[in-house]
């Protein structure tokens, strides 16, 4: 097991983080840990990265406390915080030279991440001369220099363009195949894109813990919206089979939710029918990761 969440809770006055959560992430698993802003990600990670300690409970990160065993957890890990810390004033190789003497790891381990992160072009300059993307390869390279079982990205795209977050989430999946990868973001795409398994956090607690492909399956509601030829009273709307909830958004057209694993559309057909009503336009509108983020945090 790479990381291990028992029970842990912590607290800033009076206002409570994180209450009890309880977790395990596997060796090689991308895991997605998601919640709106103080939701308590950040603070999680900076318990598991022994920045902080927790009020109560256990974390566990390559079978060594948090707590106890700080030297060995962060010599497990790899971690790129949200905002990136760089000696803007440093060449690349100057700073990653001086970040593996701290971890006394041998030099041929700097060229060996410079290539595995593709800083090769760039990594001449100094660090204040490079763009956002390729400061972020830097704190990957400088998170991987010591080869952690275990990677923590918190935000690891923040302020990338387009063309610098696919290289990064592709560098991340990459990087996931041999390791564990525990990051934090507000991309849903990012997360459908890179991550094996999503938590998703709200007020400090856990609202959803699945694997990717399963949080759809579970997820049995079928969004439809239908619009018709006719105007149809609510009354008859409400006799549908399986209606979980209804919306009129405008004249003949309605937002329908079924919760049922059949397709509700051959019925639909059939309420037209009765009805003796033509159905204009039907679209099944398959639930995303934003629209189940957005119905387990508000």
């Amino acid at each position: 097991m790479s990381i291990e969440v028992q029970n842990i809770s912590k607290s800033y006055g009076t206002q409570k983080a994180l209450n009890a959560i309880t977790f395990k992430v596997n060796k090689g698993e991308i895991v997605g840990f998601l919640g709106p802003n103080g939701a308590g990600k950040s603070t999680l990670m900076k318990i598991l990265t022994t920045y902080i300690d927790a009020d109560n409970g256990i974390a566990l990160v390559n079978g060594f406390n948090v707590l106890t065993h700080q030297k060995e957890v962060q010599q497990s890990i790899g971690y790129l915080p949200e905002h990136n810390p760089l000696y803007l004033d440093l060449y690349v190789r100057e700073y990653l030279a001086f970040n593996a003497d701290v971890y006394k790891v041998d030099k041929k381990r700097i060229e060996e991440v410079i290539e595995l992160t593709k800083l090769t072009p760039e990594a001449h300059k100094k660090i204040g001369q490079l763009s956002k993307g390729y400061r972020q390869r830097v704190g990957l390279a400088t998170a991987l220099l010591h080869d952690p079982e275990v990677l923590i990205l918190d935000e690891p795209t923040t302020g990338l363009d387009p063309n610098q977050l696919t290289e990064i989430r592709d560098l991340i999946k990459k990087i996931g195949k041999n390791k564990t990868v525990f990051l934090s973001t507000h991309i849903m795409q990012e997360v459908e894109a890179i991550c094996d398994r999503v938590i998703i956090i709200k007020q400090g607690e856990i609202v959803a813990d699945n694997k990717l492909e399963q949080i759809f399956t579970t997820e049995n509601d079928q969004i439809i919206e239908i619009e018709f030829d006719l105007k149809i009273e609510e009354e008859f709307i409400k006799r549908l089979p399986n209606l979980k909830s209804f919306q009129n958004i405008h004249d003949m057209q309605w937002q329908l939710v079924f919760s049922s694993n059949e397709d509700m559309r051959a019925k639909l057909f059939d309420f037209a029918n009765e009805l003796d009503v033509k159905i204009l336009s039907m679209q099944l509108k398959n639930k995303n990761l934003e629209t189940i983020f957005r119905e387990k945090t508000l």
